[in-house]
């Protein structure tokens, strides 16, 4: 969510001791800060009540409940750090203020089972308040308002859900799948949502803070630009890899977009977090901003064989690459003007069929070289061999904002096709640029039926 979050400040007050918070969140940094606010209710530094994500060393994500009234704090710091930016996570934060038993009062749960294992575990009293249906501001995505300067959830969120006067047990969100063992969402029934609950699906791209339970109670989105993604817990899109301890880069939006800064640092690399030893797979990524140094390249690897501090220009393991200055590089052997060097703004283009072991590069809506994926005639290169396989990037001092299929570059929508996108033969993804036939966004649905 970056610099926006969603906001409402309720007319009327709720239960401020029983209520329940769900909500489906994935990372987007390996280096969460208190930056990384999920929720919060409150009207200043001294009185409110949120809980977030956070770093102790600079790579772990830990989550902390706090409940603070007049300076009084009562924090609940799980031990469970959460290194996974590519998965989502199912939180759910169950109160109940007026249990005898303190370990009772405020229950979290993550994919279904609960937590008891705390660094910090300070519960609030029986009986005392929250600023959770207060009739001050509620906050999604970032920090409490008044007296604070705002601090936003940097991942993503789907399905966030408050339910007012009842604490409830995850299963009223989500289920285990019975065939794979694996906590899914599941859609919330039979809820009474009370005064202040609502279930914000995040469906709507015209109002993003609509209140599906019922209730009316619609949230605002309050300042940047929101964007809807495709993403979801039952169907995950690829992305560039942050655990990579990658020098001189900065990730956004979701890690679809890199930011290099240093021109020189040619033996750092990033690659996707997704990859695939069968099947043919298309994406696409926008040379936003050019690198006078022309050695930055877009490629793909063998990423069992991948190092993110090797030049993957001279890689011999697993590598095709273009370099800027117009050589391809197979398996660090070169070929001069293959190619013609991108410009800013131009969006480049990649299929790549493990089914025959060839990978096509292009710009634009044109394929290098001639090439054409349908047919596999004149592919960039043809040694694509058993492995799994999956992009890589050298972005030097370039930035490059890539879509594997969620339909924007940076917050900008994709605009072909009247700004619908193209899709492929799945109907997944929503891409620049017409998807060649047999072609599949790099997702795990279609991973898991045509890979």
């Amino acid at each position: 969510m970056a610099t926006t979050d969603l906001t409402r400040t309720p007319s009327s007050g709720g239960n401020r001791k029983t209520w329940t918070f769900s909500a489906w969140l994935k990372r987007a940094s390996k280096s969460d800060s208190n930056n990384n606010r999920i929720f919060s209710a409150g009207g200043a530094n001294s009185d409110y009540t949120s809980w977030f994500m956070y770093a102790v060393d600079g790579t772990d994500g830990i989550l902390n409940f706090q409940n603070r009234i007049s300076n009084t704090t009562t924090s609940l710091s799980l031990n469970r750090k959460f290194r996974d930016v590519n998965g989502w996570y199912h939180l759910v934060i169950a109160c109940d203020t007026t249990q005898a038993t303190a370990s009772n009062r405020v229950k979290i749960y993550i994919n279904g089972v609960q937590e008891t294992s705390f660094s910090t575990e300070q519960y609030p009293a029986q009986d005392a308040d929250t600023f959770v249906n207060h009739t001050t501001e509620h906050n999604i995505g970032s920090a409490d308002g008044a007296g604070y300067t705002p601090r936003y959830w940097a991942g993503s969120m789907t399905h966030v859900a408050l339910v007012d006067g009842q604490q409830l047990t995850p299963t009223s969100f989500g289920e285990t799948d019975s065939t794979s063992g694996i906590w899914k969402f599941k859609g919330p029934s039979g809820i009474t949502w009370g005064t202040n609950g609502f279930h914000l699906k995040f469906e709507n791209s015209g109002n993003m803070g609509l209140d599906s339970s019922g209730q009316t109670n619609n949230y605002t989105v309050s300042g940047g630009t929101m964007t809807q993604i495709l993403d979801t817990p039952a169907n995950v899109y690829a992305t560039w890899n942050p655990l990579s301890p990658n020098d001189s880069i900065a990730y956004s939006n979701g890690n679809a977009t890199v930011t290099g800064s240093n021109s020189t640092n040619y033996s750092m690399s990033c690659s996707t977090t997704l990859g695939a030893s069968s099947g043919k797979w298309y994406w696409e990524m926008k040379h936003t901003t050019a690198n006078a140094n022309t050695n930055t390249c877009i490629g793909v690897a063998n990423l069992d064989n991948y190092e993110y501090n090797q030049n993957i220009t001279s890689g011999t393991t697993g590598y095709v690459t273009l370099r800027f200055d117009g050589e391809r590089q197979i398996n660090g052997a070169t070929t001069s003007s293959y190619f013609s060097t991108p410009s800013a703004g131009d969006i480049l283009m990649c299929a790549m069929d493990m089914d025959n072991g060839k990978v096509f590069f292009g710009n634009n809506g044109t394929w290098f070289g001639s090439g054409n994926p349908v047919t596999g005639d004149n592919p960039t290169a043809d040694i694509l061999t058993s492995g799994t396989w999956g992009g890589t990037l050298r972005y030097l001092a370039a930035k490059f904002e890539c879509n594997f299929g969620n339909g924007f570059f940076g917050t900008t929508a994709v605009t072909s096709n009247s700004g619908a996108g193209e899709q492929d033969d799945a109907g997944e993804g929503k891409f620049q640029y017409d998807v060649p036939a047999g072609y599949y966004a790099l997702n795990t649905k279609n991973i898991n039926t045509y890979g």
